[in-house]
């Protein structure tokens, strides 16, 4: 008989409803046995009652969104478990020095959930481009026919070897330049730790990050929230930006200081898509709400609707490796964790 490890779900209810269809929870109690209805999720922690004999059994953990933070005192209950499987992408919001310090054994469903967010992105670069929501805009104002040869000057319009500057590579970052390979575009790469060979590799040419935005008409954002990255693009770096170029960011808020980004924003000078900002819900009197130039949306390029399943499948993929005695196919590592998001 193949290895079923005791496993319990940690995510709020809403998650795993969404996360887990019928399709995959079966699939996910073929792998672990687990009770469907038992569920650790914020604001509760792994302190609940009626809990206590199910997490002293679990040899894992099946977690994503609204798991509680793994403390000392929480491993303190499951003296028997010995691995995390997150299906979803980053785990910095659950997963503490403690569990390095227990030795667990960790994956995330990271590069799956890089997918629709890199898609996200793609979309957002070639609508920019051909400023689509400008369009949209001007289309509804008028209500008459107008005439694209001259809505907007030939110099502000198309994708005609446009440069697309790529901010981090990262699973996002990577799987951006991946996709903009087919487009006549020139990309430019920016991020630390990737060597030159790789960024020829991907096809991307490596520069600093101030000259990114000095020659990018489109800068897309796709570096972990670190504390070297707090403020990326502050006030000095987005004055370098050309008048006109979009920024993108489909990462976090902390990257990009707000205030400073919305006063440009204001001027019209530049544009946005915003899929994050800082805070992450907008005070009611933020002027982006209202701005023909910015896209806001509420941080949808992740993983949604249909592409969850995407999520559930590679993280049961992991669990099933784990049960066989196999390496993960996406280890996290407390080295990897101090350079993602």
């Amino acid at each position: 008989m193949p290895h079923r490890p005791r496993a319990v779900l940690a995510m709020r209810h809403a998650v795993r409803d969404a996360l887990l269809d019928h399709t995959a929870l079966r699939r996910l109690c073929r792998v672990a046995r687990l009770d469907p209805e038992l569920l650790i999720s914020e604001p509760a922690d792994f302190s609940g009652s009626g809990r206590a004999a199910e997490l002293a059994e679990a040899e894992a953990l099946f977690t994503s969104w609204g798991c509680p933070p793994l403390t000392s005192d929480a491993l303190n209950r499951m003296p028997r478990l010995r691995t995390v499987v997150h299906a979803a992408g980053s785990v910095k919001g659950h997963i503490t020095d403690a569990c390095w310090e227990r030795g667990l054994s960790v994956s995330c469903a990271a590069d799956a959930n890089a997918l629709p967010v890199a898609e996200y992105t793609i979309a957002a670069i070639l609508f920019s481009g051909k400023r689509v929501l400008d369009s949209a805009l001007a289309y509804r104002a008028r209500r008459t026919a107008l005439d694209p040869l001259t809505l907007f000057p030939r110099h502000a319009l198309g994708n005609y070897r446009r440069t697309v500057g790529v901010v981090g590579a990262s699973r996002v970052g990577r799987r951006v330049i991946e996709l903009l390979r087919p487009f006549d575009l020139r990309v430019l790469v920016y991020d630390p730790y990737l060597a030159a060979d790789a960024a020829h590799e991907l096809g991307a040419e490596q520069v600093e990050l101030d000259d990114l935005a000095r020659r990018s008409d489109i800068v897309t954002l796709h570096a972990p929230a670190l504390a070297q990255t707090r403020h990326l693009f502050d006030r000095a770096r987005l004055a370098l930006l050309p008048d006109g170029a979009t920024l993108i960011n489909t990462a976090r808020g902390w990257l990009v200081d707000t205030e400073a980004l919305t006063e440009e924003l204001v001027r019209g000078r530049l544009h946005a898509v915003l899929d994050h900002t800082e805070p992450e819900a907008l005070p009611d009197s933020s002027p982006l709400y209202e701005l023909p130039n910015v896209l806001l949306t509420p941080h949808i390029a992740g993983s949604l609707g249909n592409e969850l399943a995407r999520l559930a499948h590679a993280a049961i993929d992991e669990l099933a490796r784990y049960a066989a005695g196999l390496p993960y196919a996406q280890p996290v590592t407390r080295q990897i964790l101090r350079h993602s998001a």
